[in-house]
């Protein structure tokens, strides 16, 4: 019988830290992705993300996040695509970590964003993760540039861009919900990464690249 991953080669694609494991997320995965966001991403009035999904009722977030899941494979081809990771520590699923791009055979550009439930953070694997992801990006997919953004008043976000290298790279204002926020706008290349004392492993790269045309 033909697995799974050889219709969808992405769900082959592993990367591994010191301490976490990242994969792409299957359909059986997004109930334990959804328990998570459950238990709290961020405080109350404090949203990190410009589409307010983490404050839907509870009945709403499960859909709305397995539609997103849905969309971004569905929408998934060599000129755009969104990688939306999930991410394993101690067997449990803590977060997302995303790594996306759009003409990337031209731009060699890609993007992140992430989120992490709150009892996962202060102990450094949203650093870890983004690590992994940059790793990824400039080793496996030669990459020359990084791109990511937050709120100007997401000290943790920018704290961990600021940790590995991201330089500034202006801001604009964005629609955040119903309000307007000052989005930063974060740049990283190889030379300014700042690289983790440890070596990301990775497996399925082949297929996932032969898949997202990337040479």
């Amino acid at each position: 019988m033909t697995s799974l991953n050889a219709v969808w080669p992405l769900f082959g694609l592993t990367l591994a830290t010191p301490r976490l494991e990242l994969r792409p997320i299957q359909d059986h995965e997004i109930p334990a992705a959804v328990a998570a966001a459950r238990t709290g991403i961020h405080e109350p009035g404090r949203n990190p993300f410009s589409t307010p999904w983490t404050e839907l009722p509870a009945e709403d977030l499960g859909p709305n996040m397995a539609r997103w899941y849905w969309r971004c494979r569905a929408e998934c081809t060599p000129e755009f695509w969104t990688l939306l990771l999930g991410i394993w520590h101690n067997s449990e699923f803590i977060g997302c970590q995303d790594v996306g791009a759009k003409d990337f055979a031209t731009l060699k550009t890609v993007g992140t964003g992430s989120w992490l439930k709150q009892s996962a953070q202060g102990r450094g694997l949203g650093k870890e993760m983004r690590a992994a992801v940059a790793l990824y990006a400039f080793d496996w997919l030669r990459a020359e540039v990084a791109e990511s953004e937050a709120a100007d008043w997401n000290a943790a976000s920018l704290g961990v861009s600021r940790s590995l290298g991201y330089e500034l790279n202006g801001t604009t204002r964005k629609a955040w919900g119903t309000k307007v926020e000052t989005v930063q706008h974060v740049r990283l290349t190889p030379d300014s990464f700042k690289r983790p004392d440890w070596t990301l492993k990775v497996g399925g790269h082949e297929a996932a690249a032969n898949f997202l045309n990337i040479s």
